[in-house]
């Protein structure tokens, strides 16, 4: 008996899916990945470091933040939607449409037992490729995995980090316990 090939998804396709508010749908490289509505610690994590990033890049004029559902094309057949991302600010301002975003700064994946081989595997392989700064913020180890474009291991980050985007003066510094604190309590 021949083998099935898997359907090769396109992102235009995803974007033709029905509005499902119980599952995100993405794709890369022609997979599709479908995600269960994230639980209540992962929303809290979105939250508290969107705040954190913004309340960093946006004063200094470097950027600002984006969280999901906030859909991002990077190929015909790769349409993701990072938890949250950082992208360079527009003429002074946040961008208005897609179209007004330019390269991105920062994608970040908060981890989720059900995401775990997406986000450590599929996406970030895919976002290497695309030359972006990936972090995966691990929640149950309290830690985050930093991948830069040409990593082959990430670095790994308990209690602080230090983040120089492009056009930043000096590094941001984000000591990691209180985010982790804020967001599952005391260790």
């Amino acid at each position: 008996m021949p083998a099935l090939m898997p359907r090769v998804w396109t992102a235009a396709e995803v974007q033709a899916l029905p509005d499902d508010p119980s599952h995100r749908y993405e794709c890369v490289d022609g997979e599709l990945l479908v995600s269960p509505t994230p639980r209540l610690a992962h929303q809290g994590a979105v939250s508290a470091l969107g705040f954190l990033l913004e309340s960093l890049a946006r004063p200094a004029g470097i950027g600002t933040v984006f969280v999901a559902p906030s859909e991002w094309v990077l190929d015909p057949r790769t349409l993701v939607q990072p938890d949250l991302y950082v992208v360079p600010l527009t003429d002074g301002r946040r961008p208005r449409t897609y179209e007004e975003r330019t390269d991105a700064l920062l994608f970040v994946e908060i981890l989720s037992p059900s995401t775990a081989r997406f986000d450590r595997v599929v996406k970030r392989g895919r976002y290497q490729q695309a030359g972006i700064e990936y972090w995966i913020v691990d929640l149950d180890s309290r830690l985050v995995e930093r991948w830069l474009p040409h990593d082959e291991r990430p670095s790994i980050h308990a209690d602080r980090l230090e983040w120089q985007p492009a056009g930043a003066a000096s590094a941001f510094v984000i000591d990691l316990e209180p985010f982790f604190t804020e967001v599952l309590g005391p260790a």
